[in-house]
């Protein structure tokens, strides 16, 4: 029996869309990993380094040895755009090399990253391979960025995804529901649907905001006063979201397994659809599809 030709640092991660997807390896854990709500990286082993450039580039020799014919690729971990310009191109080069059939490469991406990296940097990696490019938003409100100690405002993540869409790299962009509680609700929904407008992405999902780890850390930072939503005010949430939006080609899907409420459409021909849909929720649950409690999860 042949062991996967690459040692991954457990636990690792990777978007719903990269399933398929070989995952590389090119750093460990998340640069910032300070955000409150996020758990993805806070074992002890997951401490950020970038890895050596031999190690990945074995990973990259095995891997074409014994997988064959990869199409796709996603550098792991939490942010291989903190990566210099010059180590990412030298990594998607080695990529084309050892894998002819590659048709396209992604990454998580923290807005903080792009901040030195010009449209013309990033125009050059995707023309070496990048093509999609995934950004946690979680919120466009400044004040919710703050209290989640995300190190990022609404203006840094539309700097970046400014850059991204210039360079013509794909955008992915991801939201929490419920991320502001009861009491910032509605500036959370708001803001961040204005700022979806300003970036227009190419693709946008929400998700539920949940605490499988427990509350204790998420509630320190952001306030004596967060109360969680339920699932009424997670579908009122979601309502006052859609409603501001004002997208062109974006699609949207709203079917993580945190959801009760799987969405899908494109935004906006399908708004009035969606509209629908999560009215139906709130006035009447029990005519609606919803996920089971037990069925939602991380």
């Amino acid at each position: 029996m042949h062991s996967f030709p690459i040692d991954y640092v457990e636990p690792v991660f990777r978007p719903p869309s990269e399933a398929k997807s070989l995952i590389l390896p090119v750093t460990n854990g998340c640069s910032w990993n300070k955000c409150t709500f996020c758990e993805m990286y806070t074992q002890p082993q997951k401490k950020f380094r970038a890895r050596k450039p031999d190690a990945v580039r074995e990973d990259i020799d095995r891997a074409a040895r014994s997988l064959g014919g990869v199409r796709r690729v996603f550098l792991a971990d939490g942010d291989a755009m903190v990566l210099p310009t010059r180590r990412l191109l030298e990594i998607l080069q080695e990529l084309r090399a050892a894998f002819p059939d590659l048709q396209r490469v992604s990454s998580y991406c923290l807005p903080r990253n792009l901040a030195r990296k010009s449209v013309e940097e990033l125009t050059e990696l995707r023309e070496a391979g990048l093509q999609i490019l995934y950004v946690g938003m979680e919120s466009g409100d400044d004040e919710v960025l703050r209290r989640i100690n995300k190190g990022e405002t609404a203006e840094s993540t539309r700097s970046a995804l400014s850059k991204i869409r210039s360079a013509g790299i794909t955008s992915s962009v991801m939201v929490l529901n419920g991320l502001g509680g009861e009491v910032l609700s509605e500036q959370h929904a708001v803001n961040t649907a204005r700022l979806c407008n300003d970036t227009q992405p190419d693709y946008l999902s929400t998700l539920v905001v949940s605490f499988p780890q427990g509350e204790e850390r998420f509630r320190a930072g952001f306030g004596d006063d967060f109360v969680p939503l339920n699932q009424d005010g997670l579908f009122r949430e979601i309502r006052q979201f859609l409603e501001h939006l004002d997208l062109e080609r974006t699609v949207f899907r709203s079917d993580h397994a945190s959801n009760y409420l799987v969405l899908k459409g494109t935004l906006g021909r399908d708004k009035p659809r969606l509209l629908e849909e999560v009215n139906l929720a709130i006035s009447d649950p029990g005519a609606a599809t919803l996920r089971p409690e037990w069925m939602r999860g991380l």
